[in-house]
């Protein structure tokens, strides 16, 4: 299984940082499905969890069963950095991330995430100072090859830091200038691989599915798999790459029922850990992610994007339960597994 500094994972799957979508109660619904390995904060900004105002605290919300944990960094002030590693580090993480890979407009032109890429030795000042400024907890970095086709530093970043003790690596194969269109390349990912001498690779990018994620091992030569947008609408498919990893198979896929049991598992976790309101207002917008696994389900997703609160919640999938039962329509997903369990 995967290494990361002394830390060892359950398996070799991670759950990437995706900004505005991993929060708190949707890492709890991945986790109870089993197969993930370590999870990762949204992107922390180093000021707003020094001075812990209300949204920074949002973001790096945890709790016992959230473990173990990476809180992922952003930003190019060193200073503030250091000091935000070490509070990350006071607050429970298992694993200090920088994010040297998000290519949006709003983080890049702070002078963090892939513009750190821009200047590769600045950046290795930058991270030897803050590895110098951890006590206990391992260090990584999650890269993009480069920023654009001419710009491709990520082996040689890799290489480096590496040497300056940073635990493992992650790299999404594509550049800055690719932002998420044409194919993430494997290619790249695997001259990642062969740059370094010890420390794990972790591939990132276009893993939609468990063969995906094989794949990628195979081609690349990467020790892990992180896994983003997919486990949006599907969070058991940690469970389903450790599987197939594992025994060669992939289990039944979950009955309706259990699909509704998570959507009711994450929206009264973020009832839990912000509020009420909050969970509504969310759950609007994030229904449509396991709507795809309960087809026919028009009146479901309209329903949805109206109701007020619990209440209402509930009233609307014990109705869509019921349709679906009287109406005899057969279910895609596979019958007769009382429970997802962990693979």
């Amino acid at each position: 299984m995967l290494k990361i500094g002394s830390l060892q994972l359950a398996t070799n799957l991670l759950l990437a940082p995706i900004a505005g979508y991993c929060d708190l109660a949707f890492r709890l619904v991945a986790r109870s499905c089993g197969g993930v390995g370590l999870a990762c904060t949204d992107l922390l900004c180093p000021e707003g969890v020094l001075r812990e105002n209300k949204r920074s605290m949002e973001l790096a919300q945890t709790c016992e069963g959230d473990s173990p944990l990476a809180m992922q960094l952003y930003g190019g002030d060193v200073e503030r950095l250091c000091e935000a590693a070490r509070w990350a580090e006071d607050k429970g993480a298992d694993v200090v991330d920088i994010n040297m890979g998000c290519p949006v407009d709003k983080i890049t032109k702070r002078d963090g995430g892939s513009k750190l890429l821009c200047d590769p030795d600045h950046t290795l000042k930058m991270v030897e100072r803050i590895k110098g400024s951890l006590r206990n907890v391992p260090l990584t970095c999650k890269l993009r090859l480069g920023w654009d086709d001419s710009c491709i530093v990520a082996p040689y970043l890799a290489s480096r830091l590496e040497e300056l003790g940073v635990a493992a690596v992650t790299v999404h194969g594509r550049t800055t200038a690719m932002r998420f269109s044409g194919e993430a390349r494997l290619d790249g990912i695997a001259e990642v691989v062969a740059a370094v001498k010890h420390i794990p690779v972790i591939g990132n990018g276009d893993v939609r599915t468990p063969h995906d994620a094989l794949r990628m091992m195979r081609r690349t030569g990467c020790r892990g798999v992180m896994i983003g947008r997919a486990a949006l609408g599907t969070p058991w498919i940690f469970r389903d790459a450790h599987a197939l990893f594992t025994t060669g198979e992939i289990p039944p896929p979950p009955t309706l029922e259990q699909v509704v049991q998570l959507m009711r598992d994450h929206f009264y976790n973020h009832c839990r850990f912000r509020s009420e309101r909050s969970a509504v207002i969310e759950f609007r917008k994030r229904v449509s992610w396991y709507a795809r696994h309960l087809h026919p389900c028009n009146g479901l997703r309209q329903e949805m994007r109206l109701f007020n609160d619990a209440a209402e919640f509930e009233a609307i999938l014990a109705r869509f339960l019921a349709w679906r039962n009287e109406s005899g329509v057969a279910p895609r997903e596979a019958a007769g597994v009382a429970t997802l369990q962990p693979a």
